[in-house]
């Protein structure tokens, strides 16, 4: 017995040794399997988001920011009163007391997200409850401060991070920089330990958009947009102005929009790039195309008579007639045609030039395909393959039985403005490399020649008749101090479910640039299913008007004297009989110039009206007192300043403006500087 007592210490004590022994030998002696086995443990990949890059206008103002949120995320099993924490976070989180339980109440879940991208008020309302189980990850948060400006433009994120819509998702990965993974380690609980300010270490910022869209200028096409769905209850409206030498957008919208910062909450029709994803018959803004077809090949000069049939011309067994009952022309040129919009006449055109050559000038001036615009969702329209029938042919001449967009007939407006180059629109002016700050800027990209510069001169003459000659029908498009040309255009909408056109549904327009004799802006305006009127002369002619003052006041060109919108000028008499003329637009201009010998080449910009955008403050000139921007929501803010040639830097994610540097009251800085702080 006492030998079998000795027998099983011994063993016990040879057992401890050798365990002793073995423990000695994983401790001090390297074992690379048993370090691969502890890491995969006790360390865990972690994915660090780099910053996103910023998306600002072509001035430096922010339209995208990127600043820090913080997530909410719990460990059910260790919350010890699980229906009193659901209680507190709901106050605080705006969710249902019940949407909360659901998430925590069960016990056996280690890990469940309670709520993304907190602003850190509410982060911090929160730490203060102290509840075991909760904690937080800081994410950086997309903020969009001025909200629903450049909205379908711009686009928005998803819950991860990613571009979703716009620009956001066009040049996602530029803006998102490197993700990187870094090892971490993990708690007794197998959960990454995360340090604060990890997920920003070493990490590159997204590279920089700078776009060529001018803020302010966006902002009065915005307004002028909403107000024409409102004063004419229409469905909604699209707005495209292009620098008229480049094609580079200026500023691009469609109403009713959508604040970006709650962009998940908007309808989905809101949210769509309607210029540039939305293809539909344009009407008569297409019948400058068709005489410019005809023009560049030779079948018609703009004074080139063709008989316009009194009001009525069989095609087939079809009767085209003007759009109105009461005009009926007859013996008139190609350049009255383009004034007075004759179905007839440029139907007589059409034929003329034939079908072939027609569908040729047509695709050549970019219809029926891609652009190359840089922003995603780009329709190509539609332009029937041939042959068309004798009534195809005619119904296309006037804008109907073909399809477009409206950045597609901007844009071709664009290459008879800059004296027949049609170019590739574009809207992202340069990207900032964020490590290097290399910058990498678009150049311009000619596709191709469509007019010589002669013929564009001829054009732009032409498109000038249609707003100044008693007879034209763009007399609700001219500015006072301006020349305009432009084309109005009334289509009916197609049914979308079934064949034929909807009845008493129109999408009326204007396509038109300013200066007519130097052109600086291209705008197209398109007002969708107006049921108060519908010509494109009445409705969408007087919102080009407004938004072509706006911009070439802004930009400081000098007006012409003798030049009243509400007026047939003297100095027009003689168009019709120069409208052949290579240098018409020129030699107009100077008979306007002579009139004043101190004509200024430039003259400082203007404010807008109170009646041309909402509450907009006189101009601010160096050395007067900085506006007080304070409680104002960014939007707002964007408003009050708007036409001052201010300077501001938004910083902060919240909502409203808490402080400003200098303060309001102060003396303004010569570099009208202003830094406001959104909390």
């Amino acid at each position: 017995m006492k030998s079998r007592i000795v027998f099983i210490f011994v063993g016990i004590i040879g057992l401890w040794s050798l365990l002793a022994m073995r423990a000695a030998y994983l401790q001090f002696l390297p074992n690379d399997r048993l370090n691969a086995l502890q890491s995969r443990q006790f360390q865990t990949k972690v994915t660090l988001q780099a910053r996103r890059g910023a998306i600002v206008d072509r001035n430096g103002r922010d339209l995208a920011m990127s600043a820090t949120a913080y997530s909410l995320y719990a460990d059910p099993k260790i919350i010890e009163n699980r229906k009193a924490a659901a209680k507190k976070l709901s106050k605080v989180l705006g969710q249902s007391y019940e949407s909360v339980y659901s998430k925590i109440k069960d016990g056996n879940k280690r890990f469940v997200w309670i709520q993304r991208m907190l602003e850190q008020n509410k982060a911090d309302e929160i730490k203060k409850f102290d509840i075991r189980g909760l904690s937080f990850v800081e994410e950086w948060r997309r903020v969009y401060p001025n909200e629903t400006l450049l909205a379908q433009t711009l686009g928005f994120l998803g819950i991860e991070g990613q571009g979703l819509e716009g620009l956001e998702l066009g040049y996602d990965q530029s803006l998102r920089g490197n993700q990187k993974k870094v090892m971490v380690k993990r708690d007794a609980r197998g959960r990454p330990l995360i340090n604060d300010g990890l997920m920003f270490i070493e990490n590159p910022d997204g590279n920089e958009l700078r776009l060529t869209v001018d803020s302010e200028l966006q902002y009065a096409l915005e307004s002028e947009l909403a107000n024409a769905v409102q004063t004419f209850d229409a469905d909604h409206a699209v707005g495209v102005v292009l620098d008229a030498k480049t094609s580079a957008v200026v500023a691009l919208a469609s109403a009713p929009t959508f604040d970006l910062n709650k962009a998940q909450k908007a309808q989905a029709d809101y949210r769509r790039n309607k210029s540039v994803t939305d293809a539909f018959e344009p009407g008569s803004t297409l019948k400058t195309l068709v005489i410019a077809s005809a023009l560049r090949e030779g079948a018609l000069q703009p004074n080139t008579k063709f008989f316009c049939e009194n009001g009525a011309f069989r095609v087939g067994d079809k009767i085209i007639k003007e759009a109105e009952a009461h005009e009926k022309f007859g013996d008139i040129t190609a350049a009255e045609i383009l004034a007075v919009s004759s179905n007839i006449g440029t139907t007589k055109i059409a034929f003329k030039l034939g079908q072939e050559k027609l569908r040729q000038g047509l695709l050549d001036f970019g219809l029926g395909q891609k652009l190359g615009v840089d922003l995603p969702g780009e329709a190509r329209g539609i332009v029937q393959a041939l042959p068309w029938k004798p009534i195809s042919l005619s119904n296309i001449s006037f804008g109907h039985g073909i399809s477009t967009t409206p950045i597609q007939i901007a844009n071709a407006y664009a290459a008879i403005a800059n004296g027949g180059v049609l170019n590739t629109p574009y809207i992202v002016q340069s990207v900032r490399d964020s490590e290097t700050g290399e910058l990498t800027e678009t150049k311009v990209k000619p596709i191709r020649r469509v007019l010589t510069p002669e013929q564009a001169a001829q054009m732009r003459a032409m498109l000038l008749g249609v707003t100044t000659l008693k007879i034209g029908s763009g007399a609700n498009a001219r500015v006072d101090g301006f020349m305009v040309a432009g084309k109005t255009g009334t289509a009916q909408k197609v049914n979308p479910n079934g064949r034929g056109y909807l009845k008493g549904a129109y999408v009326s327009s204007f396509a038109g640039f300013i200066p007519a004799n130097d052109p600086k802006f291209v705008i197209y305006v398109a007002v969708d299913s107006p049921r108060k009127s519908y010509y494109g002369a009445k409705v969408a002619a007087p919102v080009f008007s407004r938004i072509a003052s706006y911009a070439v006041r802004k930009e400081g060109i000098a007006p012409l004297p003798g030049i009243l919108a509400e007026t047939n000028n003297k100095n027009f008499n003689s168009m019709k009989s120069m409208i052949n003329q290579k240098a018409a637009l020129d030699k107009i201009a100077r008979e306007i110039a002579n009139e004043s010998k101190d004509l200024p080449k430039k003259v400082e910009p203007v404010t807008l009206t109170a009646q041309e955008l909402d509450k907009v403050t006189a101009e601010v000139k160096p050395g007067e007192t900085v506006p007080n921007l304070m409680k104002l929501t960014t939007r707002e803010v964007l408003r009050q300043v708007s036409g001052q040639n201010l300077k501001v830097k938004f910083v902060g994610s919240g909502s409203l403006v808490t402080d400003m540097i200098p303060s309001a009251g102060s003396t303004l800085p010569e570099d009208k500087n202003i830094t406001v702080i959104l909390k």
